[in-house]
């Protein structure tokens, strides 16, 4: 799956002038997980993470690559949640590193979008996250009595890699958190949107797009992501070998 590696590349090159902190993972290291969502109230936050009017983007974006995943950490950019004092904006990137998922077309896309949904399956105590697919927008409350006990993006982000390494086509997970007010969220917004756009092109394909470019309303993914032409004529190609 190398559909997502430019985009790597433009991610890495477009945080290239920060130096993050970095945290090799190790599960023990996983904030408290609640297993189900939890309200924080207004009230009783400390802050909020992208709130509106600020920068705010998520995205994930796999691959079959050990030069560009290699091990699994947590890389932050911008200060901890212990040094933050108001609302500031924030990203969450996910470069998650796959085996050769084996199967047929539907169920190497199934993968990729249980893979994609682990993010819905982390429930940090203290640390309430709402996203917002259409804008690829993500906002996190983050309660003062976590704030107090200590949590910090070392322990959030060990707490996701667990989750998503549960997924047995996960190798490695390389989740990198943004604070920093300097960085081009309008960017990161661009990319999360690419990001999306890959993957919904991908379903399309799956679904038997028809391959006259001059009527394909997703037309500006393939010409921009290297190696998705291939693979939508390749289908195509091997549909009719079948007919």
């Amino acid at each position: 799956m190398e559909l997502y590696n430019n985009l790597i590349k433009e991610t890495t090159e477009l945080l290239s002038k920060a130096t993050p902190k970095t945290w090799d993972y190790n599960p023990a290291d996983a904030w408290r997980d609640r297993g189900s969502s939890e309200l924080v109230l207004q009230s009783d936050a400390a802050y909020e993470l992208g709130a509106a009017g600020l920068g705010s983007a998520n995205y994930i974006c796999p691959t079959t690559s050990t030069a560009l995943v290699d091990k699994d950490e947590v890389l932050l950019y911008g200060p901890d949640l212990r040094d933050i004092r108001g609302n500031v904006p924030f990203a969450r990137i996910v470069l998650a590193r796959v085996g050769l998922i084996e199967g047929d077309d539907e169920e190497i896309y199934r993968a990729l979008k249980d893979i994609e949904f682990c993010k819905y399956h982390v429930y940090p105590e203290g640390y309430m996250v709402r996203m917002s697919p259409e804008s690829s927008r993500e906002q996190v409350r983050v309660s003062r009595q976590a704030v107090r006990q200590g949590i910090g993006f070392k322990a959030i982000g060990a707490d996701y890699i667990k989750q998503y390494k549960e997924n047995r086509d996960v190798l490695n997970v390389k989740i990198i958190f943004i604070t920093d007010p300097s960085i081009d969220y309008d960017a990161l917004k661009k990319n999360a949107k690419l990001a999306d756009g890959i993957t919904s092109t991908l379903t399309h394909i799956l679904e038997g797009l028809p391959t006259d470019c001059s009527v394909c309303q997703l037309k500006d993914v393939c010409d921009e992501v290297e190696g998705m032409k291939e693979l939508h004529f390749g289908k195509a190609a091997k549909e009719a070998r079948h007919d």
